[in-house]
């Protein structure tokens, strides 16, 4: 209490003081504009409050679609095959015989463009026996194609053309023909269609029948081949699948993602193939490939046979210590034969191909020589 007193009589003092009361009143004036000038600013704090706001916001949504770019980025990078991510593509140039042609050239047509080799064997320089046509894997190039899988030196052997056209950086980053798109999986639009009308312009230029007029595709390029003997059965006898997936085994390339390390089951090529003479299959691949699972393999028999598709063969064989699994499907009036080719021990890569390309795998069976055999051989 006296404390109190004691209190109120300062405080009385300091009013009646003519000082004190000046002071006491320049107190209250600066708390007054400081409410003043509090009250102005206050519109600006909560505007500036919103736009502090809408930045994180911002920085949010940008850290969200950055954060789906990068996933997209790797989703790509896994579409590429390791080995050739870390070892770049192969710069060899194939070795040309004596009057031999490997022709460099390009194709256009509505459903676009794309540049191609050409090679024609000295043996049969203007009358080929037959046309293959060799789609390459993720950073390959024709050249790269040409002579890992040793396809020229073969064909000079049987008198055959090998077309090799190009994928552009343009329409893929990674070389990659996009077999995941569905516009590049249907007949009359996307690649396929380009590649269809670039084989259709060389059968007709080398006079080249279509029951020996092939497709063959390693990765991407095999997943492109699969599509191609489906869509266009009227153009193509037979195809060759090197580590590839089956039509439709995704629509995008997070699905491809997951085709790939999974299995991806495929489009019924048993309800779509509208053809007036059947398609021959030859699928090859690697028991330990860690980029395209090896059920893709049994996805490709599954979408062309049916369900519970039983070998009419199966053998058992090696070749340089490398052990493979050979299993023969039986031929009908609608479907072709499909040989399935597993190669123990194999990664993702061209079976029995040549080290001076990339991708191959220069042990185990010869694939090119047994596609060639496979798509030579007279129907049983």
């Amino acid at each position: 209490m006296p404390h109190s007193l004691a209190a109120l009589m300062r405080r009385t003092r300091l009013l009646l003081d003519p000082l004190g009361h000046a002071k006491a009143l320049r107190e209250v004036q600066e708390a007054v504009a400081i409410t003043m000038v509090t009250a102005a600013y206050a519109p600006l704090n909560v505007f500036n409050a919103k736009l502090a706001s809408q930045r994180k916001a911002r920085k949010r949504a940008v850290g969200r679609t950055l954060g789906v770019a990068m996933n997209q980025v790797r989703a790509g990078q896994a579409l590429m095959p390791v080995t050739l991510v870390s070892k770049g593509r192969s710069h060899a140039v194939p070795t040309i015989p004596e009057g031999a042609q490997y022709l460099a050239r390009r194709w256009r047509c509505v459903a676009g463009a794309r540049r191609y080799k050409l090679y024609l064997p000295a043996s049969q320089p203007k009358k080929p026996q037959g046309l293959i046509v060799m789609l390459h894997g993720c950073h390959q190039s024709p050249d790269d194609f040409a002579v890992g899988t040793h396809m020229n030196q073969l064909a000079e052997k049987h008198g055959l053309a090998i077309a090799y056209p190009q994928q552009t950086r343009r329409n893929n980053a990674a070389l990659c023909w996009n077999w995941f798109r569905p516009e590049d999986q249907t007949r009359g639009s996307g690649e396929p269609a380009i590649l269809a009308a670039l084989t259709r312009k060389l059968v007709r230029e080398l006079r080249i029948r279509r029951d020996r007029t092939f497709v063959v595709g390693l990765s991407a390029g095999g997943a492109m081949a699969a599509i191609m003997i489906d869509q266009y059965p009227d153009l193509f006898a037979g195809a060759g699948i090197h580590s590839g997936l089956a039509r439709g085994a995704a629509a995008d390339v997070i699905s491809a993602m997951s085709s790939m390390r999974g299995g991806g089951s495929g489009d019924d090529t048993t309800a779509t193939l509208q053809i007036s003479a059947p398609v021959r299959r030859i699928v090859f691949q690697g028991d330990n490939d860690s980029t395209v699972h090896p059920s893709n393999a049994a996805n490709i028999v599954t979408a062309v046979l049916g369900e519970g598709a039983t070998p009419l063969r199966v053998v058992n064989g090696s070749v340089r210590g490398r052990g493979y699994t050979r299993s023969t499907y039986a031929h009908s009036a609608r479907l072709g034969t499909l040989e399935l080719w597993i190669v123990a021990g194999a990664g993702h890569a061209w079976s029995g191909g040549k080290k001076a390309g990339s991708y191959t795998d220069t042990t185990g069976p010869d694939a090119s020589a047994q596609m060639v055999r496979f798509f030579l051989a007279k129907p049983a």
